[in-house]
């Protein structure tokens, strides 16, 4: 499995070309919610992962072939755990003027280096589910030496000296996050916090635990009225404006599911080939027990076995 992953469609960024800088599953919050898995290696000490020159190398190939409408750091762990994340970020600012985006779920921000690391990025993601530390204990599952108030600091300081983009993620949970209490305690935050935009967001696709269940969009969009002008709920968009080889495809369609469950209109939006073709490559990983499928919300996920 290389570092580099996509273009893959995203509900928030459209065509995102990913850069994958820590070993899977390599994280600081072992999350009920996540798509990608357990946790099996919990940290919140950055140190360097996979290696920077082989990264560099990958993504320069990669950006000479396609055009992406973002590069996004993201993939199999919590990408600021990586401590030369900013040489990576700096590279693809020299190769390309495509935007670059960190995904995190911002809990190492409360460290002085790691905000300075992601400075020079356009658009950085990061996540705040509660303001409540028991709630916070119960969905993210985080290593024993975090602590919520610190981290919500941290986010603060970061908007302080970060001039780019700062969007924050709430993944709201049915009975966990999504009462009264929990919203009032976020909007509070968020007037504090002062982010660009909030996107308020539920279990797509198969969580890690079955505690994870989705809103109803009933729910959401009442949420999204409590949060203000600043909040959205993000949409599960069909993209595809690009090109894939043909010789390509099934290697595309296998690294998209080694990183996530997909769906075979995920691989035909991102690839921009039609449904029955995607539908044939997935169903042909399948047999060749490459790919497994498993049910949620009434849609077929694959995933890599």
């Amino acid at each position: 499995m290389g570092y580099v992953f996509g273009p893959v469609p995203s509900r928030r960024l459209g065509r995102s070309l990913g850069v994958d800088l820590v070993p899977l599953k390599t994280c600081s919050y072992d999350c009920i919610y996540c798509q990608v898995g357990k946790t099996t290696d919990k940290t919140a000490v950055p140190a360097r992962f996979n290696p920077v020159e082989e990264v560099l190398k990958e993504l320069e190939e990669r950006l000479r072939t396609t055009d992406p409408d973002v590069v996004t750091f993201s993939g199999s762990g919590e990408p600021t755990l990586h401590s030369e994340i900013h040489r990576v970020i700096g590279r693809v600012k020299e190769l390309t003027g495509t935007r670059v985006a960190v995904l995190t779920n911002g809990s190492l921000l409360w460290r002085p280096e790691v905000r300075e690391r992601l400075l020079a990025a356009d658009l950085v993601m990061p996540t705040l589910c509660t303001v409540f530390e028991e709630t916070f204990q119960r969905i993210h599952r985080p290593q024993e030496d975090l602590r919520l108030e610190t981290i919500v600091d941290g986010l603060k300081r970061f908007r302080e000296m970060f001039q780019g983009e700062l969007s924050v993620e709430v993944l709201l949970l049915k009975g966990i996050n999504d009462t009264e209490e929990e919203i009032q305690g976020l909007v509070e935050a968020f007037a504090r916090i002062a982010p660009d935009r909030i996107q308020l967001n539920t279990v797509v696709r198969p969580p890690s635990s079955s505690e994870a269940v989705p809103l109803d969009r009933m729910r959401l969009e009442e949420i999204r009225g409590l949060m203000g002008e600043k909040a959205e709920i993000i949409a599960d968009p069909r993209v595809g404006n690009g090109e894939a080889d043909r010789t390509d495809l099934f290697r595309a369609v296998r690294g998209m599911a080694e990183r996530r469950p997909i769906r075979v209109r995920d691989a035909a939006d991102s690839l921009s080939i039609p449904m029955k073709e995607a539908g044939a490559i997935v169903q042909a990983l399948v047999s060749e027990g490459v790919l497994r499928s498993r049910e949620h919300e009434g849609e077929t996920y694959f995933s890599a076995v």
